[in-house]
């Protein structure tokens, strides 16, 4: 049971979140910042989020940005979502290097 609500909570936060990112990065041309997945601790309290930053050599500069501004998104994120949970969760975010991985195998298997 507790499952299943941790999978529905995450989702949602995955979703809201690419909300947030996709109304921020609209004013930044040419850089899309895309939430590929969240995961939450059982008590509902810590939220992982990995990001997919286009371009890639941009994406240390904008994580950085945005583990700079975390307090403006969980804010943003808590007026979003406060009327399904009761404690906005804590925000933690990483860069999701598989799609480069992907790319860079495919690459080697060309040659």
């Amino acid at each position: 049971m507790q499952e299943t609500r941790q999978n529905r909570i995450a989702r949602m936060l995955q979703k809201e979140l690419a909300e947030i990112f996709q109304s921020q990065t609209r004013m930044m041309h040419g850089v899309m910042v895309s939430v590929t997945r969240a995961k939450i601790s059982p008590d509902l309290s810590v939220c992982t989020a990995y990001l997919s930053i286009f371009p890639s050599e941009k994406a240390e500069e904008l994580l950085g940005n945005i583990q700079k501004n975390e307090k403006t998104i969980r804010y943003e994120l808590g007026k979003r979502i406060r009327n399904q949970v009761r404690i906005i969760p804590e925000l933690r975010f990483f860069i999701d290097d598989s799609l480069d991985y992907i790319e860079r195998i495919d690459k080697l298997l060309r040659k």
